[in-house]
C-alpha cells in the first residue's frame, strides 16, 4: 500500500512480471508476434515503470494502441533459434474500489437495453467510447455467441424490471455456483453451449458465458483482461510465478459506465486485479500471438506469471 505526503492511502502497489516461454522442435528462422502484456493507464491504475524484452533480440519492434485502447507490442525475430522468450515487467500502483448492487444506479436492465437499440440515451449518461462502442459490445463475436440455449439458461436472472446491477451480481453468482472450474477441462474454441453441457471451465469461459448471457438480452459487455492477486493458504508462502492470467468482464450500467465484474470469483473487481486490456473477447486481447517459419511441427509452451507487492522480488 502506497500513501501520499499526507500519510494518506493512495492504494496498492504491485510488482508484476509474465513471461510467455516457446521451446520447438526444430529451429525456427522467423517469429513474428504482438503482445498485449502491458497494463493500461487507467484513473485508478497507474504504471510507474514497464518494460518488453524478446530473446533472442528481435530485429524490430513497435509499439502501438490498438482500436479498444490496448497497449500493444509487435515484433519480429529474424535469427535462427529454437526457443523464444517474452517477458514484460511492470510496477503499477492500483487504486480500484469494487462496485456493488447497493451503490451502483438503479436503473432497469430493459431499460438499458431499450436505449441502446434504439439510441434513445437521453435519460442517462453514457461513457465517453459512445453510442458506436456500446452496440458493438452487444454484437456477436468470434467466441462469444448468443444462442437459446445461453438465453434459456440466463433467463432466471433477468426477471422483469430488475436492476442491471442486480441482474449482474446474480449472473456471477450462478456462474460461480453452477460452474465447476477445472483447468485443462476447455480450449480457446470451447462455445457457450459446450460449456452448459459440460458444466466445467475456467475463467475465460465463464467470462464469455455471461457476457453472451448479457448480449443476447441487448446489454453491452466486453471481455477484461489482467491479473488477479493470489493469496496462499494460511501459514504458507505464496509461490512464485504461480500466478497466471484472469479473464472477467466488463458491463455497462448507464450512470456508472463499464462496471467490472469476476464471475470466476462471484465478486466485484477491486484493487486486487490488474487490467491488461479489453476486447469483445479472448480474441482480441491474447497476451501473445503470432507466426513462425520452421520446418518443425510443434512446441512446447510455458508461461509463468508472478505479481505481489511492490518491494517483494518477482522470480527473476
Amino acid at each position: 500500500m502506497s500513501t501520499d505526503t499526507a500519510g494518506t492511502s493512495t492504494g496498492r502497489e504491485y510488482d508484476l512480471v509474465h513471461r510467455t516461454t516457446y521451446t520447438y522442435t526444430a529451429p525456427v528462422t522467423d517469429s513474428y508476434g504482438r503482445t498485449v502484456t502491458t497494463p493500461r493507464e487507467l484513473p485508478d491504475q497507474h504504471v510507474v515503470a514497464t518494460s518488453l524484452t524478446v530473446e533472442p533480440t528481435p530485429s524490430d519492434t513497435t509499439e502501438h494502441v490498438d482500436w479498444f485502447g490496448n497497449r500493444t507490442t509487435y515484433f519480429g525475430v529474424t535469427v535462427p533459434h529454437e526457443q523464444l522468450v517474452v517477458t514484460s515487467r511492470s510496477r503499477l500502483v492500483v487504486s480500484r474500489r469494487a462496485a456493488s448492487v447497493d451503490a451502483l444506479p438503479a436503473v432497469g436492465w430493459e431499460d438499458v437495453a431499450r436505449g441502446v437499440a434504439d439510441g434513445d440515451l437521453s435519460d442517462v449518461k453514457t461513457d465517453a467510447a459512445g453510442l458506436r462502442s456500446l452496440r458493438e459490445a452487444v454484437l456477436p463475436s468470434r467466441h462469444v455467441v448468443p444462442s437459446d440455449q445461453v438465453r434459456a439458461w440466463a433467463e432466471p436472472s433477468f426477471t422483469p424490471g430488475a436492476p442491471l446491477a442486480e441482474v449482474l451480481a446474480d449472473l456471477a453468482h450462478r456462474i460461480r455456483t453452477e460452474m465447476t472450474y477445472r483447468s485443462g477441462s476447455t480450449t480457446v474454441g470451447t462455445t457457450q453451449v459446450e460449456l452448459l453441457e459440460q458444466r466445467t471451465g475456467v475463467c475465460q469461459d465463464f467470462a464469455h458465458l455471461m457476457i453472451a448471457a448479457l448480449r443476447a438480452h441487448g446489454l453491452p459487455a466486453r471481455y477484461g483482461s489482467g491479473y488477479i492477486e493470489t493469496r496462499p493458504p494460511a501459514g504458507r508462502e505464496k509461490l512464485r510465478g504461480a500466478d497466471a492470467s484472469h479473464a472477467w468482464v466488463s458491463a455497462w450500467v448507464p450512470g456508472a459506465g463499464w462496471v467490472e465484474v469476476d464471475p470466476t470469483n462471484d465478486q466485484f473487481v477491486d484493487d486486487r486485479y490488474v487490467v491488461l486490456g479489453w476486447g469483445r473477447d479472448y480474441g482480441d486481447v491474447p497476451p501473445l500471438r503470432g507466426v513462425i517459419f520452421s520446418e518443425g511441427s510443434g512446441s512446447q509452451l510455458t508461461v509463468e506469471v508472478d505479481l505481489v507487492p511492490a518491494g517483494l522480488v518477482p522470480f527473476s
